[in-house]
């Protein structure tokens, strides 16, 4: 009998013809102008910050526990069914909150770089955790904007330019913002980031909003309950533990990885700021365009089962190389393969990975489920990101990027099991 059935399976048989005549589509440039949207708010609270805060010599544990920050991420499931429920008076049930939240963003993010972290701590944590949350909540309608407006052969194609305008922004966040925090103070920074969310304002505007679902949720119990009632139905039992298990395992050590990475490239090997943004993020641009073009065609052309094994175990790779970047110290041909590889694997396992959780949502509670789902892939880097370094205590940064390296495997046993093909019928 089939593990998981219905939308997930199908997603194997669609695939993504004509891979190149979808990414000419008005919808493709509308997610990657979204993707730069949701992207740029998500480094300020985490990896830029660490750079702000590593900068002025806080010390690596007080960084390694602002990880908490975004644990509004890993929470955005409590309110995302009121995203489902209620709509705004203008632009419609998505583009509404869209556009509120993009704008909240950029007041939040220019407030948050006012704060001296010396000084107010407790305040930078506070305005941090503001960011965090209207960020996750944005990202809730993006994911759930995606889900409703992309037919089932255009989800990895659709996927791929989402991340590919996330990582623009992260690219922006990560190279731009740190040379300019080795020169100009970080109130200006992030007064700049604040701007470039005008980005995100221009794909709200140029959106077409999904048709309105017949079977919208009617009152909030509604908006809780049906959409987990939804899943369970349409994948069964067991099918509903192999997509939750998966989207939570999947990428675990990758985002576990992330809790401290920009603390090992400053601290643990000691690279300056601008050498990380020029390397970290300037040369891993090559390989995230690389990835981001090819994960739809390649999903096509191998299918989603063989894909999702083989970019994890790449992803897995990826954290072997950063060992060997400790291992080696400050050695710059080994950063750039390293980041180079790194970019592309996670183009291409991302890509792969949303169409997944896509084809697990239905159009009335994509909101809801979505955020469910997305919130279960962050627990490695919101909920457990906060005792990494201890892990590098215990092991050093060799022996911490071994750990992550090897908690790729449940999510690989997971991804192999669920796509698993149906024995014939007796």
């Amino acid at each position: 009998m089939p593990v998981v059935r219905g939308t997930i399976v199908a997603l194997q048989e669609t695939g993504t013809p004509g891979l190149l005549t979808v990414f000419r589509s008005r919808r493709m440039a509308v997610l990657f102008l979204l993707g730069f949207s949701g992207g740029m708010p998500s480094l300020l609270t985490s990896q830029t910050l660490q750079a702000w805060l590593s900068s002025i010599g806080v010390e690596p544990g007080r960084i390694a526990s602002l990880n908490a920050v975004g644990l509004a991420y890993t929470l955005k499931v409590l309110w995302a069914p009121l995203l489902d429920r209620y709509r705004l008076p203008f632009l419609g049930r998505r583009r509404g909150w869209l556009l509120a939240l993009q704008v909240a963003s950029m007041v939040a993010i220019a407030a948050m770089g006012t704060i001296d972290p010396v000084a107010s701590p407790t305040a930078l944590f506070v305005a941090a955790c503001v960011v965090a949350f209207i960020s996750a909540s944005q990202d809730v309608v993006i994911d759930a904007y995606s889900a409703d407006i992309l037919a089932p052969p255009e989800r990895a194609a659709g996927s791929a330019m989402y991340v590919l305008g996330y990582r623009v922004a992260v690219l922006v966040t990560g190279t731009v913002a740190l040379i300019m925090g080795d020169h100009l103070p970080w109130r200006l920074v992030y007064a700049a980031m604040a701007a470039l969310m005008l980005v995100g304002v221009v794909g709200t505007l140029l959106a077409t909003e999904p048709p309105a679902p017949v079977n919208v949720p009617r009152t909030f119990e509604d908006a809780i309950v049906l959409p987990i009632r939804d899943i369970g139905r349409r994948l069964g039992w067991r099918g509903a533990l192999l997509i939750t298990g998966f989207a939570a395992l999947y990428r675990f050590g990758d985002y576990f990885a992330q809790a401290m990475i920009i603390t090992f490239f400053k601290q643990g090997v000691g690279f300056s700021l601008t050498e990380i943004a020029l390397v970290n993020k300037g040369l891993g641009f090559a390989g995230l365009a690389i990835g981001g073009m090819f994960a739809g065609g390649l999903v096509a052309r191998f299918g989603l089962r063989r894909m999702l094994v083989a970019f994890g175990v790449m992803a897995a790779f990826t954290n072997l190389l950063y060992m060997w970047l400790a291992l080696a110290g400050h050695s710059l041909p080994v950063f750039c393969i390293a980041i180079g590889f790194d970019n592309a694997t996670t183009a291409l396992g991302t890509a792969a990975f949303l169409s997944v959780l896509m084809s697990a949502c239905s159009p009335a509670f994509s909101a809801t489920q979505f955020a469910l789902l997305t919130s279960l892939s962050s627990i490695g880097q919101r909920v457990f990101g906060p005792f990494a370094y201890d892990v590098v205590q215990t092991a050093g940064w060799a022996g911490f990027f071994a750990t992550t390296a090897a908690m790729a495997i449940p999510g690989l046993v997971i991804a192999w099991r669920m796509f698993a093909p149906s024995p014939p019928d007796p």
